[in-house]
């Protein structure tokens, strides 16, 4: 220290000369020292003008001595020595005697005494001694859902993507008199991306010194419109930036005493991957609000490959405690999921947050089946009941309707579609029944699966309670059989409560860049994947022969040989 810290200036190991070592070894550093600590926040909370930098000098282990202080093993002490806690003690002058030190005891200063009083002073000036979080934000006044009737009519003969969907979504709730200016889109991109550029001209995009510049699409109808009053915060590629904007809006019930409602948009590769720390950090602050991750799904967004093809961020959101997460397939579960999120989180007061994902294909959504809203919500419904062969002689060999093999299809986003067309394909070319299922949150079924299996463990001469998964499938017939566009974790969160044979089909492995129906073909989840992995399962129940699987291996001319999808 005296030779190469205060030795560097002639002027500074004069103003070091009279004290020995010991002396120097016992200075405290600024970042050790309360009352340059105290100072320092002192003098910057009385500044004004200008932003203040604090820079305090601390020392890794501070007070370990040789047992620690100023190495690198410091994190991993254990324990201090015996004679290396004597010097701590002494160091700090702490009153503990020779005869208590091998205990180890723990040292209060007495009540009466200053440090006591000082403690307990400032603690009253913070209101109490445990952290709180007074909430003075209203509840809002959440429009009904029929307010989303475009969405849950369908799109008719038209082709639209949930991308899509969500979006008008959005444009209907930025016209709702009650929360409209409570909401906040946030892109971390180019928004016309996610066709977002509508909301250009009706809501604009925040600039807080207004348009400085002549945009380039300046004679389109829908430009780059900036002003002093928009809505939408336009982040650039800053995925990290534009989750700390989340934050701020998401918990501004808490911080400012009134309710924003975020909307930030993003690839869903680029989010719980890229920032997931940031979102942890979210759930931790109890923000509330919506994160949609948009072009999700490994097979969805087909000639990016590697760079944006999701499939883990599902299982990613389930490891967080207060995210509902949902892979919605048709516009209207994404109106009733959306509806619900703003019913719990701003009217009911709950603290949570929801992950959504989005796709960017393009298909036909049919209108909302009746009474399907709750099933939605707790995360699976039955979209489709099983039905016969139009035509018996399409059965083949396999019996009479009355013992007709029947199986139960489960699937979400991108893949449900595939689903139910092989429920037609097993119909129409085995004689095959199958309901379908659509399967919005596996994440949701999962802890409602939790809910009841800790409630049976901590009840047991109480009746028991079924999970929501087994309530909907119990009274069903056949193997259950589950294909996403996620890895095959995912679906495999719920397989403790399917009460009976139950296969499960997803994409483990690297993007590829390809068509969907061939990526979807490799990744084996596609709707003649879906037909064999049914088949098999009756196969191994009894209820049909094997060779039934070979021929649909043939028919659909499936290659056998091939690599197992998820090592290359």
């Amino acid at each position: 220290m005296r030779e190469h810290f205060f030795g560097k200036y002639p002027e500074l190991k004069e103003m070091v000369a009279d004290m020995s070592d010991e002396d120097l070894w016992r200075l405290k550093r600024g970042g050790h020292d309360p009352q340059k600590v105290y100072a320092a926040y002192a003098a910057a909370v009385e500044h004004e003008g200008q932003p203040t930098v604090i820079l305090a000098k601390t020392v890794k282990g501070y007070g370990m001595g040789e047992a620690g202080e100023g190495q690198n093993i410091t994190h991993q002490q254990k324990k201090i020595g015996e004679e290396s806690l004597r010097h701590f003690r002494d160091r700090f002058n702490i009153p503990i005697t020779e005869e208590q030190i091998d205990d180890l005891p723990f040292y209060k200063p007495a009540e009466d005494s200053a440090p006591i009083r000082y403690l307990r002073e400032r603690r009253e000036a913070l209101g109490g001694y445990l952290p709180a979080r007074n909430i003075s934000a209203s509840a809002l006044e959440i429009p009904d859902l029929s307010t989303l009737s475009v969405s849950l009519e369908g799109s008719g003969k038209r082709e639209l993507s949930t991308t899509m969907a969500f979006v008008r979504i959005l444009m209907s709730l930025s016209r709702d008199r009650e929360i409209k200016d409570r909401i906040v889109p946030i892109v971390a991109d180019e928004a016309r991306t996610f066709g977002m550029e509508g909301m250009f001209r009706q809501v604009g995009i925040y600039a807080p010194e207004g348009q400085l510049y002549t945009p380039e699409d300046r004679d389109q109808l829908a430009y780059y419109r900036e002003e002093k009053h928009g809505q939408i915060l336009q982040e650039g590629i800053n995925e990290a930036g534009a989750l700390c904007s989340w934050i701020a809006a998401g918990t501004s019930y808490a911080n400012h005493g009134l309710h924003m409602i975020p909307f930030f948009i993003f690839y869903s590769m680029f989010g719980f991957q890229r920032v997931g720390d940031l979102i942890w950090q979210a759930a931790d602050m109890r923000a509330r609000g919506f994160l949609l991750g948009a072009t999700s799904g490994r097979t969805t967004l087909n000639g990016e490959g590697l760079q944006h093809q999701d499939g883990h961020s599902q299982l990613v959101a389930a490891t967080i405690p207060t995210c509902r997460a949902y892979d919605p397939t048709y516009g209207y579960e994404l109106a009733v999921i959306v509806q619900d999120g703003l019913r719990r989180m701003y009217a009911d007061d709950e603290d949570t947050f929801y992950y959504i994902t989005l796709l960017n294909e393009n298909y036909p959504h049919g209108p909302m089946p009746e009474g399907s809203a709750e099933g939605i919500c707790k995360g699976m419904y039955r979209l489709r009941a099983a039905h016969a062969a139009d035509n018996a002689g399409d059965t083949g060999d396999i019996g009479t309707a009355a013992d007709t093999p029947r199986a139960q299809l489960l699937g979400s986003g991108a893949i449900l579609r595939e689903v139910e067309a092989a429920a037609e394909l097993l119909r129409d070319d085995f004689g095959v029944v199958a309901d379908v299922w659509s399967v919005p949150s596996f994440n949701q079924l999962r802890r409602d699966g939790l809910e009841a299996e800790r409630w049976n463990r901590l009840h047991p001469e109480s009746e028991s309670r079924p999970s929501y998964v087994e309530t909907l499938l119990g009274p069903t017939e056949g193997p259950v059989i589950a294909a996403t566009d996620y890895v095959r974790s995912f679906p495999e969160q719920i397989r403790p409560f399917v009460p009976r044979r139950y296969v499960t089909l997803g994409t483990d492995g690297f993007g590829r860049s390809d068509t969907r129906e061939r990526l979807r073909a490799f990744f084996e989840v596609d709707r003649r994947h879906i037909v064999v992995a049914t088949l098999k399962a009756l196969a191994d129940e009894g209820r049909l022969p094997a060779a039934k699987v070979t021929e649909a291996l043939g028919k659909y001319e499936i290659e056998t040989q091939g690599p197992e999808p998820w090592k290359v």
